[in-house]
């Protein structure tokens, strides 16, 4: 019986109760579901990171160089906001509208009927596939 079974009738169970460990399915299902982000995704957030790492870098050694005279915080501030331009926010807005044309292509294509695709990151997936796995209802692993 499963850990929340509710007997039909007020009759009586006879069972033996064994650790089986975390592989059971009810521990597998209580953990927090995994966040699926692709690998280009990652490398421009690591990007990102770094570029805002060098901004501020070199904001600090123009505010040192010029020798940390009067307000040199209200400097720096001033410096970080004339070096923003070094992260291209653009970047993201453009591969997030790409990613849409994408799935709004592969949705539209007549040589795949029928496909939806339900998470933007499958153009990026799709050169990666080495295996393709399905099941008897057509879900593609």
């Amino acid at each position: 019986m499963w850990s929340n079974t509710v007997l039909a009738t007020s009759g009586h169970v006879l069972a033996i109760v064994t650790y089986t460990g975390k592989e059971t399915r009810s521990e597998m299902n209580s953990k927090n579901p995994k966040v699926k982000v692709g690998k280009f995704d990652l490398e421009v957030n690591r990007l990102s990171k770094f570029l805002f790492c060098f901004m501020v870098a070199m904001a600090f050694l123009i505010v040192a160089l010029n020798g940390f005279r009067g307000n040199w915080w209200v400097n720096f501030f001033r410096y970080v906001l004339l070096l923003c331009a070094i992260i291209p926010i653009s970047l993201r807005v453009n591969l997030d509208m790409a990613k849409v044309y994408y799935c709004y292509t592969i949705y539209k294509d007549t040589d795949i009927p029928n496909t939806i695709p339900r998470n933007s990151t499958i153009p990026e997936e799709l050169g990666r596939i080495q295996f393709l796995l399905t099941d008897k209802t057509g879900t593609l692993t």
